[in-house]
């Protein structure tokens, strides 16, 4: 995406909302709003968004697995599937 036609100031996203909607949502783009010639906020439609949240959601669990690891903070499969099944057991029993 080239961010140079991404770029609109607010007063034409004010002028042409209904229209910037409808091309967000349509094209999957992302548009960055400026206001006194400063970028303030991002405008996207929600399904790339849902998939920029999934995203970031999963490298945080990435960085924090990598982070147990190094701290040695881990349990072997077998232990960890089965202290899952002992759980579950318990919450049913």
């Amino acid at each position: 995406m080239k961010y140079s036609k991404a770029i609109k100031p607010i007063s034409y996203l004010k002028a042409h909302a209904s229209e910037l909607i409808r091309e967000v949502s349509e094209e999957h783009k992302t548009l960055i709003i400026t206001q006194n010639g400063e970028a303030k906020v991002i405008v996207q439609d929600l399904e790339t968004y849902e998939q920029t949240q999934d995203s970031l959601a999963l490298l945080k669990i990435l960085a924090q697995s990598a982070k147990s690891k190094k701290e040695g903070k881990f349990s072997p499969q077998k232990q960890a599937f089965k202290s899952i099944r002992d759980t579950v057991k318990d919450l049913y029993h």
